[in-house]
Parts: structure tokens; sequence; C-alpha cells
């Protein structure tokens, strides 16, 4: 048995030739993952040479065409994800006030996941979840996505009642309709407001609900005379 090539440009890849009983005894030693096996009839020493210089020749053309798939492919995706131009100086600093803002909002408010709120309200159904999130698809509570969850705002929950929403909060949500997101509403709950004497929605929401609706009702009123 002789071992034919074992290319440099292509490491772990050989040809074998020789007789059955040869490349069988030669395989058993070889510690590789796969092995392709190709039986000629009839074919002199020399043939089989340059059969197999041809195999070896035609996996590495293979092997190199599909490396360089993957490597457009991913160089596609980079494309897709990279911002075709730096950003711009306005860009980067609208991008900080965003982190700050979001934050403060983080850390600023007691936020719930939907689990987080059923065990809290001991809610018994197989899929615990669903409630809070009925609530949201109702407009009776919203939520913030943060890192691919939803958090829901503990000011907005009532403990008395067993950590349902408070009435105020749908109706707060209804002011603003279309024009504040989850995120849009949760600035606003944890901003200060003029027409709460410079308090904070969020901190007077359970207690003073009526004057939290009142200043939602107001800002809209203002926008929409912008």
């Amino acid at each position: 048995m002789t071992m034919i090539h074992a290319h440099a440009e292509l490491p772990g890849v050989s040809t074998l030739t020789g007789s059955p009983k040869d490349i069988g005894r030669r395989l058993d030693k070889l510690k590789v993952d796969q092995v392709v096996a190709v039986a000629l009839e009839h074919v002199t020493a020399r043939e089989v040479g340059a059969i197999a210089e041809t195999i070896a020749n035609i996996v590495q053309l293979v092997v190199l065409r599909l490396a360089r798939h993957e490597r457009e492919a991913l160089e596609s995706l980079v494309d897709v994800l990279v911002p075709k131009e730096p950003p711009t100086p306005t860009q980067l600093k609208e991008a900080v006030m965003l982190v700050k803002a979001r934050t403060a909002v983080l850390e600023e408010a007691h936020w719930l996941t939907a689990a987080q709120i059923a065990e809290l309200a001991g809610f018994s159904m197989s899929n615990r979840s669903a409630q809070p999130n009925k609530w949201k698809r109702e407009g009776q509570v919203f939520a913030i996505r943060h890192h691919g969850i939803d958090y829901f705002p503990g000011y907005g929950l009532d403990p008395q009642a067993g950590y349902r929403p408070l009435k105020a909060l749908a109706k707060v949500i209804q002011a603003f309709g279309e024009t504040k997101d989850g995120w849009g509403l949760a600035y606003w709950f944890a901003s200060a407001n003029s027409f709460l004497g410079g308090k904070r929605p969020q901190d007077v929401l359970a207690t003073q609900p009526e004057r939290v609706i009142a200043a939602a009702a107001d800002e809209r009123e203002a926008v929409a005379h912008g």
C-alpha cells in the first residue's frame, strides 16, 4: 500500500492506494472522522495513482469552495448588521442620551416580568404568564421591551387587588393612544410633570389617579394643538 497524497493546503486529507486488505489495515490506524472509498477493477498502479491524485484535487476544490461560500455568507451578514457609514456626532449624542434615559427608567422603578406578576398574583394556570400578556393586549397595562423580555411597571399594579392593573393606568394608556409606545409611556411616567406640581406620574398614580389621568389628557391635548 502506498500513500499518494497528504496535501499541505488541506490538512487532514490524504489519498491511499492499495488492495482492500492493505487499505483496511491502514484505515484502522487512521484517526479521521470520515472516509470515502472508491473500488476499482482492472487498473494499473499508475492509473490508480492518477485517479487518487485527481480525487484529492477535487476534494480540495470542493472544500475550498464551501469555505469561500461560508465566508461570503458571513460577510453578507456583517454587511447587513454594520452601518453603511460611521455614525455622525449627532447620532452618537442621541444614542448616549437614549442610554441614559432608559437606564434611569429601569433604575427608578420596579419592573416585573409576566412570570413574576403571575407568581405574585397567585395564578395557578399552566401558562402563568398568559394573564399579564392579556392585560397588555387589552390596554390595561403596558410593558417595555428590554433584551427580548417584556417588563411591566410595578407602579401600575395594585397589591391590594392581587397585583391587578390599576384602573387609572388603562385610562392613561388610552389617553396617549398610538402616540407613545411602551418606552414612551415609561419616559412620561418617570419624568417630573408640571401639571402634577413637579411630581412624577409614577409616584402618584396610585394615590392621585384622577390627576395623573388629567395630566395625560393635558399633554395629549397640547401635542394635538402643537
